[in-house]
């Protein structure tokens, strides 16, 4: 079967980067007098929101990975979150951005936020590409939201569908 990238554009490729760009200043701003951050990104569908927010940071940055699991091969959320990759350094004293690529039921983010908490950073606070607040099962905080999209299930700039699409620049949705 040949590969033919989603046609139906979401979120072009320049709205994102602006958006992206206005995100690093927010972040930068709440943490004027703080010269550190640490940058915790949510693996793998993260790794391109997290690239361009620390480029566009006006700061030193630090990073960290974690891999969690809720969806497998599937386009539907399973309920439960499994730990697959750790951080590689400790937390404690850290001010702390957890870097989502979307947050859709919640209960990933609450379980990061809730394992990442008890590890004693100054602050912890979340920036997240994408959230579908219609399809949250807990009340989960995000300090930093870079689009609020309806309940479709996207791909591209990170996200997959299968290990596929995650190279395209823009957000489309999948049909």
């Amino acid at each position: 079967m040949a590969y033919e990238a989603p046609k139906n554009i979401l979120i072009p490729a320049e709205d994102i980067q602006r958006r992206v760009r206005e995100l690093a200043f927010e972040i930068g701003r709440d943490y004027a007098d703080d010269a550190q951050l640490h940058f915790v990104s949510v693996l793998k569908g993260a790794f391109v929101f997290l690239g361009d927010l620390v480029r566009s940071m006006d700061r030193g940055v630090s990073l960290d990975f974690m891999a969690v699991s809720s969806y497998g091969k599937s386009v539907n959320s399973s309920g439960e979150v499994r730990l697959l990759k750790d951080l590689d350094s400790g937390l404690e004293g850290r001010n702390v951005i957890i870097v989502e690529d979307i947050v859709d039921t919640g209960l990933t983010l609450a379980y990061l936020q809730e394992i990442l908490r008890a590890r004693g950073p100054k602050s912890l606070r979340t920036a997240c590409l994408l959230s579908k607040p219609s399809r949250r099962k807990v009340d989960v905080k995000v300090d930093y939201i870079g689009f609020t999209i309806e309940d479709r299930f996207v791909v591209g700039y990170g996200l997959d569908y299968a290990e596929q699409y995650r190279h395209l620049p823009y957000l489309a949705v999948l049909d």
